[in-house]
C-alpha cells in the first residue's frame, strides 16, 4: 500500500503525533493518504475505535468508508467514519437530555422547517409577501453556522428594523423546535457544541475515546464545524485535516475560509505538509491553475506539479454572441467524438450560472448529442420556467388543463386544491375544459368562496390575451406577466441564492423570446410555443450511457473529465457583477479560486470560451474577456484575446446564423436586421430619470433600495442604490432599468 504513495504522502501519513495540516493541491490523492493513514495507525497498535475520520457528504463518508473497510480489514468496523451531522447524531441519542432534550428527539427537515416558520410568521402577524419562509430559514442557518443564539442576534440587530424582525421570529422558532423535542440540521451542531461545552463529563469521555481525529475537506468547514472539531480534539491534539484553501468556494453556504488559513495560529504546534503532485492533469493545465491563482492574496503558497505530459496549450475562443459559443463547442465536441479522441462522457461543459445552460441544451437537441444536467433540471423544466409558459400557454388559448392548473395559484391567490378538485369535477360532469369551467364559476355552488378570486384570475388573462392581440410582442407580454404577477418580486423578497438563481433563469426566458422575435418574420405566441415545445420535449429521450455533462462550476468541484470547456469567460459573468462591484476584493478571490477549480477538473484538453456580446434580459451587452483569462500565462494558450467592440448590424452573426439554419432541425426565416445596442454612447437627460436621490426603486435581480447618490457619468448617470438585501450598489442607469415605486 505505502509503496504507492510519493514522499510527501508517505509523511503526512507516519505524522501521527499532533495537529496536522495537510494542504492537498487538486488531484493530490488527499483521500488515498486518509485511508492509508488509519491504516497505518492500526498498524502501529491503535485501537481501531479510537479514530474518528469525519467529512461532508454521506456520498464522500460512503467511498472513505468502503476505502478503510478494504485497506484496514478487521476492525474496520470501530472506526467512526461518517458526517458531522452524522456524527452528532450518535452523541445526542445519548445525551440530549443533559442538555433539555429527550434523547428520542425529532429531526426536522426542510419542509418542516418552512411549515414551523409560516406558523410563527402567522402568529407574529408578520407579511410573507414581503419576508419570505426561506428568507428566515437562510438568516436562522447563518447565525447558527457562526454559533449566534437568538439572544446574540436580537443584540448585533440593535433596532435595525430587519434584523429585529429575523431575530423576532429566531426566537420563537428556536422555542417552538425546543417544545416540539426537535432540531433542524444545523442544531445537530450547534446543540452538540452545546453538550460538550456545558458537559465537561460528555466532553471527557469523547476526548479520551478519539485519540485520533481527521477530517476531510477542511476549508469547508464553518464556525460551528470548527468548534466541535476542536472539542473533540482537545486531549490529544492528535488532528490531521485534509483540505485546500484554493478549493474553498462555499462561502455562500457558510463555509470560513479562514479556518484553514489560520490553522497555525490555532495549533502553534502544528506541522504542515503539501500535496503539489497531480496525477489528474497535463503539466500546461496546471501551470494555467497556478497562473491564475497566484493572484489570491488569501491563501497558503503552494504550486501544483505532475510528471504526466505538457500536454496541449488550453484553447480559447472569443466569440461575437453566445450563440456562437454554444454552435461551436457542440461542434467541437461532435468532432472529437466522431475521430474518437474523446467519448461523449469524456466531455464536460462548466458555467458560473445555471441559466446558461439553455443555449447549449437546444445545440445538443438539434445536434442530436447526449446530455445530462448534473446538479440541476434540464432549463425548460425548472420550476420558473414551466410556470411562466404555463402562462403563455393559457393566455394562447387555455386549453391546456394542466398548464392553466399549474398557475391559477401561482403566486399565491387563495386558490386553493379543494376549489381546483371542485372545479375541475364540474368540467368534467360538463364535458368542457378546466379553463372553460372556471369561465362558469358562477354556477358552481360548491366554490362560491373562491368565486371571485377565480374570476380575478379569469379575468387577468383575458385581459393579457386583449393586449396581445392589439399589438402586445411577446416579450412585452412576458415582462407584463412577470410584474402584475409579481412573480420576481417574490424572489427578490426571499433573498436566497437559490432565487436569485431562478430569477437569471427567468431573464434567459426573455432572451430566448427576444431571439425567437428577432429572427422570425412574423412571430406569434403560439410559434413561440410550438418551437420551445420542440426543444423541450427531451424527457423522452432514452437514457445515453454516453452523454456529455453540464454543471456549474460549484457542482463541479471534486470531479473530473478528460475535456472540459469552460464556458462564458467575461467580466461581470464570471465573476460575476455582483462581485466586482462588491468593493470586497475576497468576493473577487472567493471567484477565482472557483475558476482555479474549473480549471483543475481538466485532464488531457481544456478550452475556455468568452462572447463579446451576450444577451441579458433580452438585451444585448457588450462585455470584456475575463479578468481570470488574462491572468493566465499566454504562452499556454492558443487564441487572441480582441477588446474592441464588433461593428456588426447583425446579431447573432450572419455565420452562426447561417449554420444554425444548415443544421438545426427548426426552420426559421431569414432573419431580419437589429443594431446591437452600445450602451457606453447612451445619451440621457436629468428629465428622462423617473427617480430622484431618496426615491425607493425596484431592480430585476437585486430588488428594492434606496437612491443614494445620481452623478452624471458622460452620457449617462451613475446611480447609487442601498438595496435592502444587497447593500450598496452603482449602476449606469442605462443598465440598471429601475423602477420607482
Amino acid at each position: 500500500m505505502y509503496e504507492e504513495l510519493n514522499d510527501r504522502q508517505l509523511e503526512a501519513v507516519k505524522h501521527t503525533q499532533g495537529p496536522l495540516l495537510i494542504l492537498a493541491g487538486a488531484g493530490s490523492g488527499k483521500t488515498k493518504v486518509l485511508t492509508s493513514r488509519i491504516a497505518f495507525l492500526i498498524e502501529n497498535n491503535v485501537a481501531p475505535y479510537k479514530i474518528l475520520a469525519i467529512t461532508f457528504t454521506n456520498k464522500a463518508a460512503g467511498e472513505m468508508r468502503e476505502r478503510v473497510d478494504r485497506a484496514v480489514g478487521f476492525g474496520a468496523d470501530a472506526i467512526w467514519v461518517a458526517t458531522f451531522h452524522s456524527t452528532c447524531v450518535r452523541i445526542l441519542r445519548r445525551y440530549a437530555d443533559r442538555i433539555g432534550y429527550e434523547n428520542h428527539f425529532t429531526i426536522y427537515d426542510s419542509d418542516d422547517q418552512k411549515h414551523l416558520i409560516k406558523t410563527i410568521c402567522k402568529k407574529l402577524n408578520i407579511d410573507t409577501k414581503r419576508f419570505k419562509e426561506k428568507t428566515f430559514m437562510a438568516e436562522i442557518s447563518g447565525a447558527k453556522d457562526k454559533l449566534i443564539n437568538p439572544t446574540e442576534y436580537a443584540r448585533e440587530a440593535n433596532g435595525d428594523y430587519v434584523k429585529s424582525t429575523y431575530a423576532q421570529v429566531y426566537r420563537e422558532y428556536q422555542s417552538a423546535l425546543k417544545k416540539n423535542n426537535a432540531m433542524d440540521f444545523d442544531d445537530l451542531i450547534v446543540q452538540t457544541v452545546e453538550l460538550l461545552q456545558k458537559d465537561e463529563t460528555v466532553c471527557r469521555q469523547y476526548q479520551e475515546r478519539f485519540e485520533y481525529v481527521m477530517v476531510d475537506e477542511y476549508q469547508d468547514t464553518n464556525t460551528a464545524q470548527f468548534e466541535l472539531i476542536r472539542l473533540l480534539a482537545g486531549k490529544y491534539e492528535n488532528l490531521c485535516v485534509v483540505g485546500d484553501d484554493d478549493q474553498s468556494i462555499y462561502k455562500f453556504r457558510g463555509a470560513n475560509i479562514q479556518n484553514i488559513l489560520n490553522f497555525e495560529q490555532y495549533y502553534p504546534k502544528a506541522h504542515v505538509i503539501r500535496l503539489e503532485q497531480n496525477y489528474r492533469s497535463t503539466q500546461n493545465i496546471l501551470n494555467a491553475a497556478n497562473s491564475v491563482i497566484r493572484n489570491n492574496y488569501g491563501r497558503k503558497e503552494k504550486t501544483l506539479w505532475t510528471e504526466n505530459p505538457t500536454g496541449n496549450k488550453i484553447v480559447f475562443k472569443q466569440f461575437e454572441n453566445g450563440d456562437e459559443e454554444a454552435y461551436f463547442v457542440s461542434h467541437d465536441i461532435a468532432a472529437k467524438v466522431k475521430e474518437g479522441t474523446f467519448g461523449y462522457s469524456d466531455c464536460a461543459i462548466l458555467y458560473r450560472t445555471n441559466a446558461q445552460s439553455r443555449l447549449f441544451e437546444e445545440r445538443f437537441v438539434a445536434e442530436n448529442i447526449p446530455y445530462k444536467i448534473i446538479g440541476g433540471v434540464n432549463f425548460y423544466a425548472r420550476k420558473e420556467i414551466k410556470d411562466l409558459l404555463s402562462y403563455l400557454k393559457t393566455i394562447d388559448n387555455a386549453r391546456d388543463d394542466l398548464a392553466v392548473m399549474r398557475i391559477i395559484n401561482v403566486p399565491k391567490r387563495g386558490i386553493g386544491a379543494t376549489t381546483i378538485a371542485k372545479v375541475s369535477g364540474y368540467a368534467d360532469e360538463q364535458g368542457i375544459g378546466f379553463y372553460d369551467a372556471l369561465l362558469r364559476v358562477q354556477e358552481i355552488s360548491s366554490v362560491s368562496r373562491a368565486a371571485a378570486k377565480i374570476e380575478t384570475f379569469v379575468q387577468f388573462v383575458q385581459v393579457m390575451r386583449t393586449k396581445l392581440l392589439s399589438g402586445l410582442s411577446i416579450r412585452e407580454l412576458i415582462e407584463e406577466i412577470i410584474e402584475q404577477t409579481g412573480y420576481v418580486r417574490e424572489l427578490e423578497a426571499e433573498g436566497t441564492d437559490e432565487a436569485l438563481s431562478r430569477i437569471e433563469n427567468i431573464d434567459e426566458l426573455i432572451n430566448k423570446i427576444a431571439t425567437y422575435e428577432e429572427e422570425v418574420d412574423e412571430p406569434t405566441l403560439g410559434g413561440f410555443l410550438e418551437e420551445v415545445a420542440l426543444i423541450a420535449d427531451i424527457d423522452n429521450l432514452e437514457e445515453e450511457s454516453e452523454y456529455v455533462v453540464l454543471m456549474t462550476l460549484h457542482s463541479a468541484k471534486g470531479l473530473e473529465f478528460p475535456n472540459v470547456y469552460l464556458a462564458g469567460l467575461e467580466d461581470g459573468l464570471f465573476p460575476s457583477y455582483m462581485s466586482i462591484s462588491s468593493g470586497d476584493e475576497s468576493e473577487v478571490e472567493e471567484e477565482r479560486r472557483l475558476m482555479y477549480v474549473g480549471i483543475t477538473r481538466a485532464m488531457k484538453q481544456l478550452t475556455i470560451t468568452s462572447a463579446r456580446m451576450r444577451m441579458v434580459r433580452g438585451e444585448i451587452n457588450f462585455a470584456r474577456v475575463s479578468r481570470f483569462v488574462k491572468e493566465i500565462d499566454s504562452t499556454l494558450l492558443t487564441g487572441t484575446i480582441n477588446e474592441t467592440r464588433p461593428i456588426r448590424e447583425q446579431s447573432p452573426s450572419r455565420q452562426a446564423k447561417s449554420a444554425f439554419k444548415q443544421n438545426s432541425y427548426l426552420t426559421k426565416s431569414s432573419a431580419p436586421k437589429r443594431e446591437a445596442k452600445d450602451f457606453g454612447k447612451a445619451s440621457l437627460s436629468e428629465g428622462q430619470l423617473e427617480y430622484v436621490v431618496g426615491d425607493r426603486v425596484r431592480h430585476m435581480k437585486f430588488g428594492e433600495g434606496l437612491v443614494q447618490e445620481i452623478v452624471r457619468g458622460g452620457r449617462d448617470f451613475e446611480v447609487t442604490v442601498l438595496f435592502d438585501n444587497y447593500g450598496v450598489k452603482k449602476m449606469f442607469a442605462t443598465f440598471a432599468k429601475l423602477k420607482k415605486i
